[in-house]
Formats: C-alpha cells, sequence, structure tokens
C-alpha cells in the first residue's frame, strides 16, 4: 500500500477578494468535485500503471513509447518541486531551533532587527493589563490604529531577520548561512532516510505520514479551547456562493487536489511500482485518497480555530489575521501561537509536525528521480550502486538550492511554486490519461488491470478516464489560461523577465512531450510517415509484468527457438529471458541475455 503524506490546503482568496488563508466554504463544491471525478480516477490510474508494470515514471512507457516525454516531463516538475520543497523545510527546520527558547523570538518588538512599524500583540497586552505605565486616551487610540495597520514581530521576524529579503527578484544578495545549513540539515535527513532505497524509507514514513495526526490532534484539542476559536472555525465553514461561478475557484480546486494527492509527479507511479502485483490499489486509492482530503480538511479546523482566537485577541474580523502561502506558515501562524500558554512547546510540535510532512514528500520526490536514473540506465552496475545515484541526486538537490536561500531566494521560490508545478501538472495528466484509454487502448486497459486485480475497473472509472477527467482538466486548463494573473508578492509585482522565466520553467516540463515524440518518430522504423506513427505508439515487446510468473494471457512468454533449427539468432526479449536479476524496487526483474 502507498502511503502519501497529507499536505495542507493551499490557495484561495478572503470574502473581501483579498489574498487569505484558504477558506473551505469558498471552494468546497468544487474541491470535492474534482475529488471524486479526477482526482481519485487519476490517482488510481497512476498506481495501476506503475504496479501492472513494475516500472518508474520513465520505464512504464514501454505501453507506448512515443509518449515517453510524459516520463521526462514528470521528472522535470519532480525535480523543480524537489529544490524548493527542501528549501521550505529548511525553513521549518530554522523555526524548530529557533522555537527551543523560553521565549519565542517573534513574540515582541524589543528585537534589533524591528522597525518603529512594529507593533506585537504581547506588546498592546502588556499596555492594556497596566503591566507598564498607563497610557494616555489620545496615545491608546493611536496604538489601536497602529494595531489594525501594524507590522507584526512575526512578519518582521520574517522578512527582516529569517529571509533578510531584498527589494527584487534580481537583487540576490547575501546567502543566508543560517538557511544554508538548515538546507544542508534536511538533505542530509532525506539521503539517510533513503540510503537503502524504500528499505528505510518506507519504515520511516510510517513515523513521517501518521505522527502528525497526532500533533494536528493536540493543535486542534488546544485551538477550540481557545476563546474566538468558534468564530474562526465559522469564518472557515461560512458559504461564499458567489464565488463558485469565478473559474479562479475551479482552477484552485483542481491545483489543490492534483498538489495534495501527487497527481502528475511520477511519485506514485514509482511508488506504486514497488507494490506486489496482485496488490489491491483500486482500495488503496480510494481510502488514500479520501483520507488526505479529510486530513487538509481537518487541518483547516486546526488553523482556523487559532487564527479566530488571534482575531479576537485582536478585536478584528478573521480575514485581517488570514494569510496565505509561507505567510500561514511562518507569519501568521507562529503569531497565533505566542498568544498560548507555554508557546515554544505549541511552536516546537507544530514546526515538528510541517517538518514531518515535508519529508514525506521529499522521500517520494527523490525516489522518483532516482528510480527513474537507475531503470532507463538499467545495467548491473547501476543497480548496485543506487546509493551512489541517491547521493549524487540530493548533492545536485542542495547545490540547485541554494540560491533559494538568498536574500531574494523567496521571490524565486514563490515563482518556481507558481509555475513549475502548475499548469504543467494539468497537462501531464491531460496527456497521460489521453494516451492510455485512446493510444494503447482503453479495453486492453482495463484488461490488465483485471489480469492485475482480479476484476477490471468499476464503470465509474472507466467513464472518468475516458471522458469525464480529460474534459475537466482541459476546460479548466482554458479557463485558467483566460483568467490569468502575473504572480505577485505582497506589495511586490514580479518583473516581466522574472514571468519570462516562471513560464519557460512551466514549458520546460511539457515540452518534453511534442521533443521526445519527434525523435521517437524519427528513429522508429517504417517506410511512411503513418507507419512510423503506429510503430511509435503501438507497445514495445517487453511491456507488461516484469516477473515472468506473472505474464499470463496475451504476455505469456513463447518458447525461443533453438540454434540448431537454422533460424537466425535474435536477441532474447528481457519478459522471455531467464535470469532474474535485482532491480531498483527490489523486486526481481528479468535481465536481456543472447543465445
Amino acid at each position: 500500500m502507498v502511503l502519501c503524506p497529507a499536505r495542507p490546503l493551499r490557495r484561495t482568496r478572503t470574502s473581501n477578494g483579498a489574498t487569505g488563508a484558504t477558506r473551505l466554504s469558498a471552494f468546497m463544491f468544487p474541491y470535492f468535485i474534482m475529488l471524486i471525478f479526477c482526482g481519485i480516477p487519476l490517482f488510481f490510474m497512476e498506481l495501476s500503471f506503475g504496479q501492472f508494470a513494475s516500472q518508474g515514471c520513465l520505464g512504464v512507457w514501454r505501453i507506448s513509447p512515443m509518449f515517453k516525454g510524459v516520463g521526462y516531463g514528470m521528472m522535470v516538475v519532480s525535480t523543480y518541486i524537489g529544490i524548493y520543497y527542501n528549501v521550505i523545510i529548511c525553513i521549518a527546520f530554522y523555526y524548530f531551533f529557533s522555537s527551543m527558547t523560553h521565549v519565542l523570538p517573534w513574540a515582541y518588538c524589543n528585537n534589533p532587527w524591528n522597525s518603529p512599524d512594529c507593533a506585537g500583540v504581547l506588546d498592546a497586552s502588556n499596555l492594556t493589563n497596566g503591566s507598564q505605565p498607563a497610557t494616555p486616551p489620545s496615545n491608546l487610540s493611536h496604538l489601536l490604529n497602529r494595531t489594525l495597520q501594524r507590522t507584526s514581530p512575526s512578519e518582521e521576524y520574517w522578512r527582516l531577520y529569517v529571509l533578510k529579503l531584498s527589494n527584487d527578484i534580481g537583487n540576490f544578495g547575501e546567502v543566508r548561512l543560517p538557511l544554508l545549513g538548515c538546507l544542508g540539515v534536511s538533505w542530509v535527513v532525506v539521503f539517510l532516510c533513503l540510503i537503502r532505497g524504500v528499505k528505510s524509507s518506507g519504515k520511516v514514513v510510517y513515523f513521517t505520514a501518521t505522527f502528525p495526526y497526532v500533533v494536528l490532534t493536540i493543535l486542534f484539542v488546544r485551538g477550540v479551547t481557545l476563546e474566538g476559536a468558534f468564530t474562526g472555525i465559522m469564518y472557515y465553514l461560512t458559504p461564499q456562493w458567489d464565488k463558485i461561478l469565478e473559474a479562479k475557484v475551479w482552477g484552485d480546486a483542481a491545483s489543490q487536489i492534483f498538489y495534495s494527492l501527487g497527481c502528475a509527479w511520477g511519485g506514485l507511479i514509482t511508488m506504486a511500482s514497488y507494490n506486489k502485483f496482485h496488490n489491491n490499489c483500486y482500495r488503496d486509492s480510494v481510502i488514500i485518497s479520501i483520507t488526505n482530503c479529510a486530513t487538509s480538511v481537518y487541518a483547516g479546523f486546526v488553523i482556523f480555530s487559532i487564527l479566530g482566537f488571534m482575531a479576537n485577541h485582536l478585536g478584528v474580523d478573521v480575514s485581517r489575521v488570514a494569510d496565505h502561502g509561507p505567510g500561514l506558515a511562518f507569519v501568521a501562524y507562529p503569531e497565533a501561537l505566542t498568544l498560548l500558554p507555554i508557546s515554544p512547546l505549541w511552536s516546537l510540535l507544530f514546526f515538528f509536525m510541517l517538518i514531518l510532512l515535508g519529508l514525506g514528500t521529499q522521500f517520494c520526490l527523490l525516489e522518483t528521480l532516482v528510480t527513474a536514473i537507475v531503470d532507463e540506465v538499467g545495467n548491473e552496475w547501476i543497480l548496485q550502486k543506487k546509493t551512489y545515484v541517491t547521493l549524487g541526486v540530493a548533492v545536485a538537490g542542495f547545490l540547485l538550492g541554494i540560491p533559494l536561500t538568498s536574500q531574494a531566494g523567496i521571490y524565486w521560490l514563490l515563482l518556481m511554486d507558481n509555475y513549475a508545478a502548475s499548469f504543467s501538472l494539468v497537462v501531464i495528466s491531460c496527456i497521460m490519461c489521453v494516451s492510455i484509454m485512446y493510444i494503447y487502448g482503453h479495453r486492453n486497459y482495463f484488461q490488465d488491470i483485471q489480469m492485475m486485480l482480479g476484476f477490471p475497473p468499476p464503470f465509474f472509472f472507466q467513464i472518468c478516464w475516458r471522458f469525464v477527467s480529460p474534459a475537466i482538466i482541459f476546460f479548466i486548463l482554458i479557463f485558467t489560461v483566460i483568467q490569468y494573473r502575473p504572480i505577485t508578492y505582497n506589495h511586490y509585482q514580479y518583473p516581466g523577465w522574472a514571468v519570462a522565466i516562471g513560464f519557460l520553467m512551466a514549458l520546460s516540463s511539457v515540452i518534453c512531450i511534442p521533443l521526445y515524440a519527434l525523435f521517437q518518430l524519427c528513429r522508429t522504423d517504417g517506410d511512411t510517415l503513418l507507419q512510423r506513427l503506429k510503430n511509435a505508439t503501438k507497445p514495445s515487446r517487453d511491456w507488461g509484468p516484469a516477473l515472468l510468473e506473472n505474464r499470463t494471457g496475451r504476455y505469456a512468454p513463447t518458447i525461443p527457438a533453438s540454434p540448431e533449427d537454422g533460424l537466425e539468432v535474435q536477441p532474447l526479449h528481457p519478459d522471455k529471458a531467464q535470469i532474474p536479476v535485482v532491480g531498483s524496487n527490489g523486486s526481481s526483474r528479468l535481465q536481456d541475455s543472447r543465445i
């Protein structure tokens, strides 16, 4: 069974149109529509795809070699995400280490990095509680105005101390050495957990995927007992029916489904390749998808109960304290934690949970790249030296992540997040669905699943794979392009050249598909273009289950000809050879040999 760590809800807008934390009611209906008609069907397709072939995101495209570019596109997406995702983990490590103190460093405005505009919640509490000299009414009014239009100490800690944020994406400034050190720690942890492949990471994932539920429950129990928590939860649940007709809400819901379930990253195919051939991946896909999304909704209750308490403490609306993206994880929520008794303890638990969730995702991303490389090379040396491949990928990821620890790093991180891993996921999923259902043939694929599971895919999934999911994905892509808006970070508008780089990152994964298709078309035998096209799209001879014992029906091996018969000697097909070797997924694979 594949374990996928739940990822928190990602993007939306608040009721007044300002950017804000994800509000369940804003797109609950689109979210569950996307889950039912796109998320679960595509999740099941990728699990069954990888499990049937026991190959990574490149090897599975023996099903139709012309579309192997889809696998390369998945690798490119996983590379981008793996680079910036570990930077997020390193920042969580930094906050985790910073929480090991008696007073959280972002609690007050009396630090060297604070500006005159800083107005802390606890500073205001001290004034109103009489811990400092009484404030005249005029000064108190001024203080309340500053509170409503304040710069919080958590925001200044994030912007002026942790990041030392530059004024432009092109102004890299200096590399933040504390972040660089935490980035090295996070990559070392990932490498050590993957040093023996899934044998080591599988055991770790049981902890990283389950312990966050313990932390979430602790934070939930503490959150709902706070004054104002009900207000925050009601803000989270209050319907916003006027948003249903906005294409952006549907695009956000689709993006959230793809992001939280990991569709089109290549990770699902890779992890499913380690399953036993007859494992019930249909059951796994339904259970994991529903549990994953339910966890995201549950996490929303945890977040908004604390934000409701903070809004009640400040006397403002919840939308004033809500934020999105890094601002929610490293500004709004840490500030709310300062209001709790024993705030360092809650901060440690929160950031430890973020680290575990991030590591679970990072394991999958790194294993996707390593498995694809090992499967593609496929010789005995690289199978035995897989640890060195893992080390090489980890070192490369660390080096490529160094610019993201500079003073302009957060600009680049958000650029990669918004472009490198957004609409390209939708395009890759759509092409994967079409190639399997219409090029390989839906009847062939349904028969493959029946041979593997003992029953064909349910009728609902057959309809979704053939018609519903590709159509929904296509229309979402169209509406997303029509309603496109350039990326911003707070009040910073990205320059045109940065947006162009973002589009190039997005296209770099999608362009792999037509480029490899042309390459495969040129090297395929055939007298005419149509003949070449047929030969390039039909399954290769070694497509099918990797183990000889599972190759039944139309995949049953034929008896090879003997040289004594006077026939021409041909290289044996890998699936017809009987020299087993240990593949990158730990199961026996079949090695090429010659008679």
